[in-house]
């Protein structure tokens, strides 16, 4: 285990998750539900398979293309999302 990945990793991802429409729709899904448990449970299970389901792709992806590209391409996805969300909101 490389804990220095580990915690770069958890630091990052922990801090681009606060204030995330993620965070958001959990609580709103929390709010308006007296299961609070079965609200954390789907909120758990849904980032665990989204946050596999990248890491696993990644995984493959950085071993077909440079991980510079990946990064790039990636936070160039993440900015037209973005921008998509915002156009399709006016």
């Amino acid at each position: 285990m490389d804990w220095k990945v580990f915690a770069t990793t958890f630091v990052t991802i922990f801090i681009a998750e606060m204030g995330d429409k993620t965070q958001f729709a959990a609580l709103a899904a929390s709010a308006g539900s007296r299961s609070t448990l079965s609200v954390l449970l789907a909120v758990v299970l849904a980032l665990s398979l989204a946050g596999f389901l990248g890491v696993v792709a990644g995984r493959y992806l950085g071993a077909l293309v440079d991980p510079r590209y990946v990064k790039w391409v990636s936070g160039s996805l993440f900015i037209a999302v973005g921008i998509w969300i915002l156009a399709a909101r006016s």
